[in-house]
């Protein structure tokens, strides 16, 4: 049961990643929005739409792979890069940014999902 439970909160935060790295390609006012970001203007712009949709999309992408395949290694991508971005969001405070608990919350929920079904994966027999 608890399995099940672990498996459809990794499928479920893994297309919530999807749809954020969808948003940021085809409405990046309203993602950039989302996070409390303004657009930014010339190459930043590329930049800011390329590496966040590249985030959220490996993200989810790899998420998905890991729960379906039931591979432990590829399920570490998504929990790396949402713990990474919690702890940089956290470091990002020593640069005057405000501490933005809520999305930092999210993101250890996240990576406490992805560990969790990680370890489940490497448990079962291949």
């Amino acid at each position: 049961m608890l399995d099940k439970v672990i498996k459809g909160l990794a499928i479920l935060a893994s297309f919530l990643l999807l749809l954020s790295g969808a948003r940021w390609l085809f409405d990046a006012p309203g993602a950039a929005a989302g996070l409390g970001m303004d657009m930014l203007e010339g190459i930043g712009r590329s930049t800011q739409i390329s590496d966040l949709a590249a985030f959220f999309v490996v993200a989810g992408v790899f998420g998905l792979l890991g729960v379906l395949r039931r591979q432990a290694v590829l399920l570490y991508t998504p929990a790396a890069l949402v713990g990474g971005a919690a702890l940089f969001r956290t470091l990002a405070t020593l640069q005057g940014a405000p501490f933005a608990l809520q999305m930092i919350g999210v993101e250890i929920i996240m990576l406490v999902i992805f560990l969790a079904a990680a370890r489940r994966a490497a448990a079962q027999p291949g």
